[in-house]
C-alpha cells in the first residue's frame, strides 16, 4: 500500500472525497453565500465490491446544512465502463426556479436549456498553479485565484464527511434513518443503482451511517454530545520531533 494507494489507509489519505471530492468543494461553495463551515453535517457510505487493506469508503453521501441550502455531496469510487456507471465528475445546482448543470439552466417549468449570463470577474491567467507562482513573484495574495482561506474551507468540508462517516455505526443498507428530504432520498437510491450496477449484491449488505454533527462555524469546533470524541478526530498523537504545532 504505498505511492496512490496509501490515500485509502487513515493514517496517510481521505480516500476520494480527499483526492477529487476537495476540487468539487471548491465548485459547490461557488453557489453558497458565505459558505465557510455548514451548522450540521452528516455522512454514509462503505468500501463495497472487494476485500482489501483501504479503510476509507469508496462509496460515499454527505449532506451539510448551510441554512436554507443543503449541499449533497456523492462519491462514487465504484466504476463500470461496460454500464451507464462510468466515471464521471460533476456539479449541479437547484433552486426554486429550476437547475444548473454543464453551465447551462434548465428551467423547472420545462422548455430548452438556458445558456447562463457571463460574469464579471477577473482572473489570473496561468491556472491554478500560473496564478500562485503570479502571486509569488508580485508578493500580492489578490494575484493568486483561490487563496490559503478557500483551500482551508474546501478541505475542511471534506474532512467533516470523514469525521462524521468514522464516528458512525453500521446499519443495514436499507435508507431507513435517512429521513424524508427528496434530494438525499434519491442521492442514496443512485448510490444502490450503482452498487447494483456494478455487481454488487444488497441482500444482507451493511453500511456505515454517520453521526450527525453540530458545528460551532466560528470556533470551527464539533459541539453537543460526542465533541471530545470528534473534536480529537481533525488532528493525532504525533511522533516527536515530527509534531505539528498548535499554533502556526
Amino acid at each position: 500500500m504505498v505511492h496512490y494507494n496509501c490515500q485509502w489507509l487513515w493514517d496517510f489519505g481521505n480516500g476520494d472525497i480527499g483526492i477529487q471530492g476537495v476540487h468539487e468543494m471548491d465548485v459547490v461553495r461557488w453557489a453558497i453565500k458565505d459558505a465557510t463551515l455548514p451548522s450540521k453535517v452528516w455522512s454514509l457510505g462503505g468500501r463495497f465490491g472487494y476485500e482489501g487493506q483501504g479503510q476509507t469508503p469508496n462509496t460515499q453521501m454527505i449532506v451539510m446544512e448551510y441554512g436554507d441550502v443543503l449541499l449533497v455531496f456523492e462519491v462514487r469510487g465504484l466504476v463500470d465502463y461496460k454500464t451507464e456507471f462510468k466515471l464521471k465528475v460533476t456539479n449541479e445546482y437547484y433552486t426554486t426556479e429550476g437547475r444548473i448543470a454543464g453551465g447551462q439552466f434548465y428551467p423547472r417549468k420545462g422548455g430548452g436549456p438556458e445558456k447562463l449570463a457571463p460574469m464579471d470577474v477577473t482572473v489570473t491567467p496561468g491556472g491554478a498553479w500560473g496564478s500562485f507562482l503570479h502571486a509569488v513573484r508580485s508578493r500580492k495574495s489578490e494575484d493568486c485565484n483561490a487563496g490559503p482561506e478557500h483551500g482551508h474551507y474546501s478541505s475542511a468540508l471534506c474532512h467533516l464527511a470523514n469525521i462524521s462517516y468514522r464516528a458512525g455505526e453500521r446499519v443495514p443498507l436499507d435508507g431507513k434513518k435517512l429521513g424524508d428530504n427528496r434530494e438525499v432520498v434519491e442521492t442514496f437510491k443512485n448510490i444502490r443503482e450503482n452498487l447494483t450496477g456494478v455487481g454488487v449484491k444488497l441482500d444482507g449488505l451493511m453500511y456505515r451511517l454517520g453521526r450527525t454533527l453540530t458545528v460551532d462555524r466560528e470556533a470551527e469546533r464539533f459541539t453537543g454530545e460526542g465533541a471530545q470524541e470528534e473534536n480529537a478526530l481533525p488532528t493525532r498523537e504525533y511522533r516527536k520531533p515530527f509534531a505539528m504545532p498548535d499554533k502556526v
